[in-house]
C-alpha cells in the first residue's frame, strides 16, 4: 500500500467578494500518495489553483486541515510556512517567473538563499538540477538568451533544487507550443518515475493530463477522481 504524502480533511475555502461570500472549495477530503502524479482539471474558477495554493501553504483553508509530510501546515504561522516551503515544495508556473538580470544558474540558486548552504554548495546543487533538466550547457545564459521551453526547464530546475517532496505545477505548459509541451511533460514524468517526485499539475489540456497517473476533476468546489488514459 502506498505511503500517504498529503491529506486534506474537511477542507473548505471561502473568499469575500464585496458583500458576497464565495465558496470555492467545499468540505474536501483528499489523500495524495507519495510518488503519485495527479492532473487536476476543471472549468475556470472551479478552485484548481486554490487547491494547489493550499497544498503549498500559499493560502489557508477557511475550515479543515491540510497535512503534508506529517506537518499540519494549515496551523503554521507565515514565517513557519516560509521556512517549510523552502525545503518541501517546488512551484512551477505557466509563466516562468525568472529574473532577467540573473543567469540560469543564479535563477536556480534562488530558493537555496533561504537555507544554510554555502555559496559553493548552492552552485553545486543548481548545477545538478540544471543537468537533470538537460541544461548543463546553459548555466551562464540569461533568460533572454533561452527559448520558452528552455526557460521552463530552468524554472523546473529551480523547483527541484532543494529536493522537495511535492511539486505543484499550475498550467506548466500553457505558454508553450505542442512540441515543447510534450518535452516538458515527458520531463515531469521522468522526475516522477525516476526521481520519485510527487506531482500535482493543474491543466486545461486533456492531452497534457494523460501524462499523469490520475486525474482529478474539480468543479463546484468538489473533486471527482478518474483514471488517466
Amino acid at each position: 500500500m502506498s505511503e500517504t504524502l498529503a491529506t486534506l480533511t474537511g477542507v473548505s475555502k471561502t473568499y469575500q467578494k464585496g458583500k458576497e461570500k464565495v465558496e470555492v472549495l467545499h468540505n474536501l477530503d483528499l489523500e495524495i500518495a507519495r510518488g503519485d502524479f495527479i492532473a487536476i482539471m476543471g472549468p475556470s474558477g472551479s478552485g484548481k489553483t486554490t487547491l494547489l495554493n493550499l497544498l503549498g501553504g500559499l493560502d489557508k483553508p477557511t475550515s479543515g486541515t491540510v497535512d503534508v509530510g506529517g506537518a499540519e501546515i494549515s496551523s503554521m504561522s507565515n514565517s513557519q510556512l516560509s521556512r517549510w516551503r523552502s525545503t518541501n515544495i517546488g512551484f512551477i508556473f505557466q509563466f516562468y517567473n525568472l529574473l532577467p538580470v540573473l543567469t540560469a544558474q543564479k535563477n536556480v540558486e534562488l530558493p537555496l538563499l533561504l537555507t544554510n548552504f554555502s555559496g559553493s554548495e548552492r552552485a553545486h546543487r543548481a548545477g545538478v538540477a540544471l543537468g537533470i533538466v538537460g541544461l548543463e550547457g546553459r548555466t551562464d545564459h540569461y533568460p533572454r538568451e533561452l527559448s520558452g521551453g528552455q526557460e521552463q526547464r530552468v524554472a523546473i530546475a529551480r523547483a527541484i533544487v532543494s529536493d522537495p517532496s511535492l511539486l505543484l505545477c499550475d498550467e506548466p505548459t500553457g505558454d508553450l507550443d505542442r512540441e515543447t509541451t510534450s518535452e516538458i511533460l515527458k520531463l515531469l514524468q521522468i522526475l516522477n518515475r525516476e526521481h520519485g517526485k510527487t506531482i500535482m499539475m493543474v491543466t486545461h489540456d486533456a492531452q497534457a493530463a494523460e501524462y499523469a497517473n490520475h486525474i482529478l476533476i474539480c468543479d463546484k468546489g468538489t473533486l471527482e477522481r478518474q483514471e488517466a488514459a
